[in-house]
């Protein structure tokens, strides 16, 4: 098979639909069902894709005449003919007559007040087309694929559900490796609460501050919470209601945190919280269950699937019962004992070879 991949959620700040195509297109390369891969970014073949990590934009994509660009996209609709492209982000591009999107949650239309207006019209200018044009639909959980059925009034049958999977370097003790220097981010192995989220209206991290401000203060000082995660959106009340506690020293932001320093902030978690009302799938907490962390999430959408029982579960709206629990996940040793064990067996089924064999016979099946 000759694949095109779909590669413009890559950038340096990586996402989880970023993460989702960087695995995808890695295992791709190498996956003895694909006999060639091209990696396509606005229309053309990228080259160097994972130059989009470094922020190196593909040659062609900028300061190109108009009818340069035209005809770009007119040579890679001729070479497509007899390939299958992938849309790893929701669309089809206009190039693409028809092929495989992944669909990763409905928060757009679930939720429209908590995305940018940009996005919102890019939806609903796009979206439909691609998924008149798709000959089969992705998504990342049974819980999604369901809710995609009944909002575009598609047969199940043009949907599969295939899981995310996790990088091996999310694994316990990273604390002791030397991957990171936990002086530079000002925090301490096994002392403090890690939540890792882009910092958007949906991901509920107004939920976590409000629990976390009624712990009792030497927990408190004790454990900090340390957010990390990308830019997002709409969280300038987000950024006041934080700086209360963060001149107190009971929270620490890291903002966006490099790959290679993301798995030992994890591995030296004491806890993780994540209080998310929607994912598609919800990464973060399956990195924090495979680095023997015990995490607290949301009792919403597809999080109790993806964890299989190995969280402990919340609703984000109840504050009080949100920071007993957050008190009992460092405090109680039979808990946390008990959940890190069967988080680490949730998470050691979650593998990116598996998503990818298994997004290979999707393609083999259209």
């Amino acid at each position: 098979m000759k694949i095109d991949l779909g590669v413009e959620a890559l950038s340096p700040q990586l996402t989880g639909i970023g993460r989702y195509t960087l695995e995808l297109m890695r295992g791709l390369q190498n996956h003895p069902d694909v006999g060639e891969l091209r990696s396509i970014y606005n229309g053309i073949t990228a080259t160097d894709p994972e130059g989009l990590l470094r922020g190196v934009i593909p040659q062609g994509t900028r300061k190109r005449k108009k009818w340069q660009r035209w005809v770009d996209r007119t040579m890679t609709t001729l070479q497509s003919r007899k390939r299958l492209y992938h849309g790893p982000n929701f669309m089809l591009p206009p190039e693409a007559k028809s092929g495989i999107i992944t669909v990763h949650d409905l928060s757009v239309y679930k939720f429209p007040e908590m995305h940018p207006p940009e996005r919102v019209a890019h939806f609903e200018r796009d979206f439909n087309r691609s998924l008149e044009r798709a000959l089969h639909i992705i998504t990342d959980t049974h819980e999604v694929r369901r809710e995609l059925a009944e909002f575009a009034n598609i047969p199940e049958d043009r949907i599969t559900a295939i899981h995310l999977g996790v990088n091996p370097a999310y694994r316990p003790n990273r604390a002791i490796d030397g991957s990171v220097d936990y002086s530079s981010y000002a925090i301490e192995p096994d002392g403090y609460i890690l939540l890792v989220a882009t910092f958007e209206p949906r991901k509920r991290i107004d939920a976590a501050l409000n629990a976390f401000r009624l712990l009792p203060d030497n927990l408190k000082k004790r454990y900090p919470l340390v957010l990390a995660g990308a830019t997002g959106w709409q969280n300038d009340a987000l950024h006041e209601l934080m700086s209360r506690d963060e001149a107190k020293g009971y929270i620490r932001f890291l903002g966006f945190v490099p790959e290679g320093d993301l798995p030992g902030i994890y591995s030296g978690a004491r806890l993780f919280l994540y209080p998310s009302i929607y994912e598609g799938f919800g990464l973060p907490p399956i990195e924090a269950m495979a680095s023997g962390v015990p995490i607290i999430v949301s009792n919403r959408s597809c999080l109790p699937e993806v964890t299989c029982g190995a969280a402990m579960m919340i609703n984000p709206d109840d504050t009080e019962g949100f920071a007993a629990a957050i008190a009992k996940g460092l405090e109680d040793d039979t808990w946390r004992r008990d959940a890190i064990d069967l988080g680490l067996k949730v998470a050691a089924g979650y593998t990116w070879e598996k998503c990818v064999d298994q997004t290979v016979q999707v393609y083999q099946s259209v």
